[in-house]
């Protein structure tokens, strides 16, 4: 009996098309595209991986060596914390240079973890404040003038140079402070520069920019504690002489 039926067919596959390097890839798909376009907390661990160790070998990309280096570890960064650096080594494209970039990185991670966070002191008073300024600024010999931005514990968060002035003076920009407030989430303000000449007489200036930041504190809900004045031995506080 003659079968005249067709045999069963199957689509072949184009190996040669398929994505053989990392550039190859749609660029939506490139881990550093991905982190660039998103942020890394979308990549893969492999993909993080890929990031750091950069370069697969021939006919073994990136991507494909570092899903690999994490199957062999039951995708467990525990499991691969264990590993030895020979053991590291007779992963496929593997060598000296990425088992030691590997071990880096799981040394930075235990260091991470391991890291105490630092509290930072609340400012309770105008002499917090010469103290953490007496020494950066005081003794300059030209002006700067800095803000301090503080949570509602007022505790700083992050402490800015807004201008570097001459001897004698310096400018101060209103919009560029407010602005690094706003964008730290900043619940307080203090303004300090310092006075190259050694005396902490508040100028007629002095007092226009303090009157200025108060108003656009005003404006933005933003609590202005002071404006300190700093030289290498004194200071003077707006809050202190009821002006702020």
């Amino acid at each position: 009996m003659t079968d005249n039926s067709s045999p069963l067919s199957y689509p072949e596959i184009d190996i040669i098309s398929q994505p053989r390097t990392v550039k190859e890839m749609d660029p939506d798909q490139q881990p550093r595209e991905k982190a660039e376009k998103h942020g890394c907390g979308i990549l893969s661990v492999p993909e993080l991986w890929a990031l750091i160790l950069r370069v697969g070998t021939p006919g073994n990309p990136i991507t494909e060596l570092c899903r690999n280096l994490m199957h062999d570890n039951g995708d467990s960064l525990h499991k691969l914390e264990r590993r030895s650096r020979a053991e590291l080594r007779q992963i496929k494209g593997i060598g000296t240079t990425k088992s030691i970039q590997v071990e880096a990185v799981i040394e930075l991670i235990k260091r991470y973890c391991a890291e105490e966070i630092p509290i930072e002191e609340p400012i309770k008073s105008s002499d917090d404040i010469f103290k953490r300024m007496r020494f950066k600024i005081g003794n300059l010999d030209h002006e700067e003038v800095w803000i301090l931005l503080l949570n509602r514990r007022n505790q700083i968060i992050k402490e800015y140079c807004l201008s570097t002035g001459s001897s004698t003076a310096s400018i101060f920009d209103l919009k560029k402070a407010l602005k690094f407030a706003i964008t730290e989430n900043a619940e307080g303000i203090i303004m300090v520069h310092n006075h190259p000449s050694g005396g902490t007489v508040p100028s007629t200036q002095d007092d226009k920019i303090t009157h200025d930041l108060k108003k656009g504190c005003e404006y933005i809900g933003l609590t202005m504690l002071d404006h300190v004045i700093v030289t290498s031995n004194a200071y003077y506080s707006y809050n202190d002489n009821g002006r702020k």
